[in-house]
């Protein structure tokens, strides 16, 4: 593996082309960056002491009194934490209680009502002016409330105005500390949870506070996504680390990339700065997710010719819809001809991926935005402009192509996908061999449910997926497909997709890992997105070299 510092510099170089043009717009649109109260939390964390599993984090808050656990309030994984520790079964060993920034402290009698079910979601998120007041996610947050109803003594709101004024937070941390208090009188004996913005997660403030209200208890702290210590983390020689030990009682978990963070709160501020909750703009996310890779591959977008670079990859950028409603994706495929059943698995996509690419119309459309499946649509999106949208120029064409063609062609984008994906969002969840042969070790059900496919037929397609890995390790190019082999190109329907996407993460998995072990450079990885693997014969060579010198 690669030293610390050569490795910390592959695996975060395309995020940070990414981010770069994401702070940009943040700084000119939010000027509160600078103030002394948010680099005090910046300042406070530069390193850590060990990495550690998130398991271990949740035995550590399980042994507390008081977690305090960070949030930032536009990235939905943070309140999602939370509720996965208020369902963690090893935190139920003493009672729970859970309190929370986001609901002011005068609003505790509507959120009483809701806890005793006397009133319902809607009424609960009008009464205490959610949208107004707060102004995030709902869905996340209420996931939350409705994990603590479950399984918490009570939910309590800690905050009080005003909110807006930086010169006040200091007073917002002493009221939440003084009520945190109360609490632990009400509750003796409970695990007090609570979650507030991670600025007030510095040292002397909330922390410090809630230990001078409550000095017998153990109070530790659960940071999420901390900018410094995650980069500092990418140059560990594990694949992805999920949580550090920064010092005794004060730990880091990440369930996100700053990436994803800042495009999250872009997003937030677009939304705000045009004064409506309507569907954001996320035509710059997928261009931006795009120029990373650009960057990272060293690609120049303006380049007049198609030889080793991609010609005017600028004017062949994709149109990027970003609505709320699927009706428009129906209509817009209805429109262009695509079959009833195509026009059902797209939408299908769209609502389990929250987005898709549609290469024939060279369109992104996304519904809601999630980083692993739009850092995905990006490297897609690239791969076709960088061929000059072939299946857009193609697809009037009335010779189709053989099937070994499209079986290697698909398995190609699919790595070539997996592999932007992964350099985008390193924690986007790894497929390679050893996950392949655990398969067999699943029961029928487990299996079934995996693979989305009946029993026979997925371990059909383990075996094709077992034995295109063993027969591709050899030095030698088979003259013509075994008979195991043409009956995977004969597959159809979810079982073709499912071989052939699976084939393609083993193989997308590869190269990412030859680039971050130096195997492959940025001129090999863009002569991958170039090659034109729609022409007869080129997407099984391709993959046959591409399998030999990753050996």
């Amino acid at each position: 593996m690669a030293a610390t510092g050569i490795l910390r510099s592959r695996r975060s170089a395309a995020q940070l082309h990414a981010l770069a043009s994401v702070e940009r717009e943040i700084r000119a649109n939010d000027h509160s960056a600078g103030r002394r109260y948010l680099r005090d939390f910046r300042d406070a964390y530069r390193s850590y002491e060990k990495v550690l599993t998130t398991d271990e984090v949740r035995g550590e808050i399980a042994g507390a009194g008081v977690a305090l656990v960070a949030d930032y309030h536009a990235l939905p994984n943070c309140q999602r934490y939370l509720a996965s520790l208020i369902r963690d079964p090893e935190l139920h060993r003493r009672p729970m209680v859970v309190a929370l920034e986001t609901i002011f402290s005068r609003d505790q009698h509507i959120l009483d009502e809701w806890f005793r079910r006397e009133i319902d979601e809607a009424e609960l998120r009008q009464r205490i002016r959610f949208d107004f007041d707060w102004g995030y996610d709902w869905s996340p947050f209420y996931e939350l409330l409705s994990a603590a109803r479950d399984h918490a003594q009570g939910i309590y709101g800690l905050d009080c105005m005003p909110r807006e004024d930086l010169r006040k937070i200091g007073a917002r941390d002493r009221h939440a500390a003084g009520k945190v208090s109360e609490i632990r009188q009400r509750h003796p004996d409970a695990l007090i949870l609570i979650l507030f913005g991670e600025s007030h997660l510095a040292p002397t403030h909330l922390p410090q506070q809630v230990r001078g209200q409550l000095p017998k208890e153990r109070v530790v702290a659960v940071l999420q996504n901390v900018d410094a210590l995650y980069w500092r983390a990418a140059g560990e020689a594990i694949d992805r680390v999920e949580a550090v030990q920064i010092e005794p009682d004060v730990f880091s978990v990440f369930n996100a990339t700053p990436l994803e963070k800042y495009e999250n709160y872009r997003l937030y501020l677009n939304r705000w700065r045009h004064d409506g909750p309507g569907s954001p703009d996320l035509g710059p996310t997928v261009y931006n997710l795009m120029d990373g890779l650009v960057r990272l591959l060293g690609i120049n977008r303006y380049s007049p010719h198609n030889t080793s670079q991609p010609r005017l990859l600028v004017d062949v950028m994709p149109e990027v819809y970003s609505r709320g409603s699927d009706a428009l994706l129906r209509r817009l495929l209805s429109r262009k001809g695509f079959s009833s059943e195509s026009r059902r698995a797209i939408v299908r996509c769209v609502k389990e991926r929250g987005s898709v690419y549609l290469p024939p119309l060279n369109v992104v459309y996304v519904r809601q935005f999630q980083m692993i499946s739009a850092a995905e649509d990006a490297a897609r999106c690239l791969h076709h402009a960088c061929r000059g949208l072939p299946a857009r120029v193609n697809g009037k064409t009335h010779q189709p192509p053989a099937p070994e063609d499209v079986f290697y062609s698909t398995v190609l984008e699919n790595a070539l996908g997996c592999f932007g994906a992964k350099v985008l969002y390193p924690a986007r969840p790894s497929f390679r061999d050893a996950d392949l042969y655990e398969l067999y070790e699943m029961t029928h059900e487990d299996l079934e449910q995996q693979t989305s496919l009946p029993y026979p037929e997925a371990i059909e397609v383990i075996d094709c997926l077992a034995l295109h890995r063993e027969s591709h390790r050899s030095e030698r190019q088979l003259a013509e497909a075994p008979e195991w082999l043409a009956r995977a190109f004969a597959f159809t329907g979810h079982k073709y997709e499912y071989m052939t996407e699976r084939l393609g993460s083993l193989v997308g998995n590869d190269l990412y890992d030859g680039y971050l072990e130096g195997r492959l450079n940025p001129a090999a990885l863009r002569k991958l997105f170039l090659a034109h693997i729609e022409e007869p014969g080129v997407a099984h060579e391709t993959y046959f070299q591409l399998n030999t010198r990753l050996r």
